[in-house]
């Protein structure tokens, strides 16, 4: 059995704690991303997402442990820290990561790829939430957002696995999925250790019934309290 995930000290490094310096901060992380596939043959995967509590003041993250083949749920955890980041554009990852990576490494197992809701390289700065996860875990991540952050695409057509790219100042962030037959896309793009060619079809072999992959529908549904999650025995 795999041992549990160890959570570093700190993803952020030497960050001196201004929204100036974690945008250069993205910077010189995104240079350690890895866009090529590194990953094992899939036995664990996980979603992770994150809620808030008391205004904001409490940051929830839950992750979900799945059978990669079976999609059934294993294990699930919840984490409650104290939010030490207001809402900053573009620097959502500085106020969500410190709960995720805290999630993550309560589960039993490590898993062999992360799903994210959230960005991976489709952000101004190609550091995402799934990639910054990514570069600080050291695990395989896609990022599966609802909406685009940057780019632009072509027209979509409106069937279930139809994609276009997803373009930003000439080059190739990420793909525009539609996960099933005339619902909302996805904005998929990989986080880290997974190549743009891969991250759509790893998130197809997911969609089950419902618009979002299995791992990041329902660590969603559990960031965000939402009824419908039953919780592994």
């Amino acid at each position: 059995m795999s041992a549990p995930l160890v959570a570093p000290d700190s993803p952020f490094g030497d960050w001196d704690g201004t929204p100036a310096g974690a945008r250069l901060l993205q910077l010189e992380l995104a240079e350690r991303v890895v866009l090529q596939d590194d990953f094992p043959v899939l036995r664990l995967i996980a979603g992770v997402d994150v809620g808030f509590e008391e205004g904001g003041s409490i940051t929830r993250a839950a992750a979900v442990l799945l059978d990669a083949d079976t999609l059934e749920p294993l294990a699930e955890r919840l984490v409650r820290i104290p939010t030490s980041m207001p809402y900053i554009p573009g620097l959502l990852s500085f106020r969500e990561l410190p709960a995720v990576l805290c999630a993550l490494a309560e589960l039993p197992r490590v898993p062999d790829l992360v799903f994210c809701d959230g960005q991976g390289i489709a952000h101004p700065r190609r550091l995402g939430i799934a990639a910054h996860l990514g570069v600080a875990s050291g695990l395989p991540t896609i990022g599966v957002a609802k909406k685009i952050l940057v780019g632009t695409h072509a027209e979509l057509g409106s069937k279930r696995g139809d994609q276009v790219p997803l373009m930003y100042r000439g080059d190739v962030l990420g793909t525009v999925l539609r996960s099933k037959d005339g619902v909302r896309p996805l904005i998929v793009s990989p986080g880290h250790r997974v190549s743009l060619a891969s991250a759509p079809g790893l998130v197809m072999a997911c969609v089950t019934r419902y618009r979002l992959p299995e791992p990041t529908r329902l660590a969603d549904r559990l960031a965000s309290r939402r009824a419908g999650y039953s919780p592994p025995a």
